[in-house]
């Protein structure tokens, strides 16, 4: 019976033996494989490194000791446990490694873009600033046309008149920018003086004036209102036959031969006693020039 047992007992363990060696050459190459990627893994993680393998920083817990009576599991389903959690966590490492690469890839790839734009910007030729006046050779600019040189220069507008008189000085004050040919300030400070100074002689000379600042601004509409305001408002104001001729010129910018002779009608009729031998002699002429009966 012992010889039975004995005998049986070692065809047990061989059989047994034959099972395992299998599992274990199976788990050995499984192992293998993990250690092969690992390292593919180390030399991409750490190019130039000494090759060493990195202690993981996720262990697999430790397995319990069974307390006394419980049957323990067998060794090769712990192995084969751990192995196949090894092999889970190398996966889910690669794959960060992937989205890593390829977000570095996007990264290096959108700044290659923004250095081509940048280098482009940069050498596109800027176009220097005309200096108002002169052009590269020193000539005349070409670009933004000079202004004409003021009459009397800046100078003569910038004296403010002081006479003692308001509305005498504001008028002074409106005709030297008109002389230095700053239309614009020159209309502004001349409709104070006529809203200001309605009764003041120099009303009639602000308000023609004022029309005739318009006309060498090359406002000829503008400036025939304001020609027949003066006559209307100030008929027997100093300027109101000068108003009357302007009003003629204007008209005649405005391609109204027809409107000018009567103007130059109205100016014989009302004022022909009293105007000057010089604007006689100029009011013919500007009928002649418009062909007037």
């Amino acid at each position: 019976m012992m010889t039975k047992w004995m005998v049986g007992s070692a065809l047990a363990l061989v059989v047994a033996g034959s099972a395992a060696a299998p599992a274990a050459a199976q788990i050995e190459g499984r192992v293998g494989k993990l250690e092969a990627e690992m390292r593919a893994v180390q030399r991409k993680v750490f190019p130039g490194g000494a090759g060493a393998m990195v202690e993981p920083q996720i262990a697999p817990p430790t397995a319990p000791v069974d307390a006394a009576g419980v049957p323990a599991t067998s060794a090769l389903t712990d192995i084969t446990a751990r192995v196949t959690s090894l092999e889970q966590q190398m996966a889910s490492m690669t794959g960060q490694i992937e989205q890593t690469q390829y977000k570095l890839r996007q990264l290096e790839q959108q700044f290659e873009d923004y250095r081509k734009a940048t280098d482009a910007k940069l050498t596109q030729p800027v176009a220097p600033a005309p200096v108002p006046g002169a052009d590269a050779a020193g000539g005349p600019d070409v670009t933004v046309p000079q202004a004409p040189e003021p009459v009397g220069g800046a100078a003569a507008a910038s004296a403010a008149p002081s006479s003692g008189d308001p509305a005498e000085d504001g008028y002074l004050a409106g005709y030297r920018l008109w002389q230095a040919r700053d239309y614009p300030a020159a209309e502004v400070q001349l409709k104070k003086v006529v809203a200001t100074y309605p009764k003041h002689r120099r009303a009639s000379f602000a308000q023609n004036l004022l029309g005739r600042s318009y006309l060498d601004e090359g406002k000829p509409s503008l400036a025939s209102i304001a020609f027949y305001d003066n006559y209307k408002k100030f008929p027997d104001g100093e300027r109101a036959p000068d108003s009357l001729y302007y009003l003629g010129t204007a008209l005649l910018k405005l391609d109204k031969p027809d409107d000018a002779c009567k103007v130059y009608g109205e100016l014989t009729d009302v004022y022909g006693g009293k105007i000057s031998p010089g604007l006689k002699a100029d009011v013919a002429k500007a009928r002649t020039a418009a062909k007037c009966k």
